[in-house]
Parts: C-alpha cells; structure tokens; sequence
C-alpha cells in the first residue's frame, strides 16, 4: 500500500500539534529576601519565562528555591510557577 504524500503531510503536521500542544509558556516568579544585618537590600521579586509542560515547568521554576547563609546573612528565595 501506498502513502500519498498529502496524507503523509497531514498526519506529520498533527503529531507535531498534538506533542507541541502540550508546551506552553509559564511564568516563574521569584520572592528573594534577606535578613540579619542592618543595611540588607529590600525583598525583591524576579519573573521569568518557562516554555515546557506544567509538571516540567513546575520542577524547573521551584529548584531554584533556597536558603542559605553567609557572613551572618541569611537569604531565602522562594519560586513559584503560575
């Protein structure tokens, strides 16, 4: 049997939609604070842009959570996707 090449066409043109429908672009928000020292900079909030599957996004946006210490600074960044 075989293919025409329209149908060969159309069936690549869906598979592509359906794998690319489930990427869509998600916003990482960021919330840095900083305490125990006088003179620390104010609490700042950074966004940036995740193209990739919710669950993808998700993990690659709240990695970059932490909390650390040093010079008797104590920073904590806190990302959330939405």
């Amino acid at each position: 049997m075989k293919l025409s090449p329209s149908l060969i066409l159309a069936t690549a043109f869906l598979l592509m939609v359906g794998f690319s429908a489930c990427t869509k672009q998600y916003t990482c928000e960021c919330t840095i604070s900083y305490s125990g020292m006088p003179g620390l900079p104010p609490t700042v909030t950074k966004e940036y842009s995740i193209t990739d599957t919710k669950d993808n996004a998700k993990s690659l946006c709240t990695k970059n959570s932490s909390t650390y210490d040093s010079a008797g600074v104590h920073t904590v960044e806190t990302c959330y996707l939405y």
